[in-house]
């Protein structure tokens, strides 16, 4: 028996790595009984008789875990985040961000399509980054948008460690890759303009070496599952928001009606992000409102 990382995962195949070499296995029987399923990233034991063919006989225990994208393992996250075509949201990003937090993966901001807006738009991203910035998160914004000075800094970032590329269906996740690491020549496709929405263009979820580390390439997506945290959780998920509540008057502050609340205060004086609030205050509602999840396949 050996231990190795799943590296790619293709219709029921595991991919995994072992010393050096890659071994091409299925998942026995059991695991559909006890309703796991192997993830890329996944440290396992397997048994294998030749490279071709062998059996994951074991997952040990992960750090974390996405599931759109159906990784595990991953040190942080890269959300590629288009600021036109499709059209930016905020709002989306923070939930991009928040799912990142939740998973106890680290997330960096890359901007593009930055050569699509007008000086004052960009200018407009420009304050924008630095309110993430602000927050603790890296951000990769340049006026073009696959500009060296960018990559350098992403390549930096991706060196050494597990990174899954995320983001809208569209936003350019092939084609960062692509510039970051050109004889990867990853599919792209085009923006459906009649949807504004993205087809997508990558077939497999695998582990590419990029840069001096992994680097997970997955299909597109454009929106998540239902968060499964309690609201009161809620705000341990926005960093900001987190450090300022231990100046809250009320222990358990929601940052709602309570008054003495540091996180409201912040967002009076400017302190904070608005934006980022506004989509506290939507989330925080949808939790409040969900109902509860029974017998939900892990």
């Amino acid at each position: 028996m050996s231990e190795g990382q799943i590296r790619q995962s293709l219709s029921g195949f595991y991919d995994v790595f072992s010393d050096g070499e890659l071994y091409r296995t299925r998942a026995r029987g059991n695991f559909r009984k006890r309703r796991i399923t192997p993830l890329v990233g996944d440290r396992v034991q397997f048994e294998s008789s030749s490279p071709k063919e062998g059996y994951i006989l074991e997952i040990l225990p992960r750090d974390n875990a996405l599931t759109r994208p159906p990784v595990a393992n991953i040190d942080q996250g890269v959300v590629v985040t288009a600021v036109a075509s499709p059209e930016f949201s905020t709002n989306l990003l923070d939930r991009q961000l928040i799912a990142l937090e939740i998973s106890n993966i680290t997330p960096v901001i890359y901007f593009t399509k930055t050569d699509l807006i007008p000086d004052e738009r960009y200018q407009a991203f420009e304050t924008l980054a630095a309110g993430y910035r602000q927050i603790g998160y890296d951000v990769c914004l340049t006026r073009e948008p696959f500009a060296e000075s960018g990559l350098d800094e992403l390549r930096r970032l991706l060196a050494d460690k597990v990174t899954v590329i995320m983001g809208q269906t569209g936003a350019g996740k092939s084609t960062l890759l692509n510039h970051i690491s050109p004889d990867l020549t990853l599919a792209t496709g085009e923006i459906s303009t009649a949807l504004n929405r993205g087809k997508h263009t990558t077939r497999k979820v695998s582990l590419m070496p990029v840069a001096g580390g992994l680097v997970a390439d997955t299909p597109g997506f454009s929106s998540y599952d239902t968060l499964t945290i309690g609201y009161r959780e809620l705000g341990q998920y926005f960093p900001e928001f987190a450090l300022a509540s231990r100046e809250c008057r009320f222990r358990g502050c929601v940052h709602l009606n309570e008054p003495g609340c540091a996180v409201k205060d912040g967002i009076a004086t400017g302190q904070f992000m608005q934006s980022r609030y506004d989509t506290y205050l939507q989330l925080l509602t949808l939790l409040k409102n969900q109902k509860p999840v029974y017998n939900k396949k892990k």
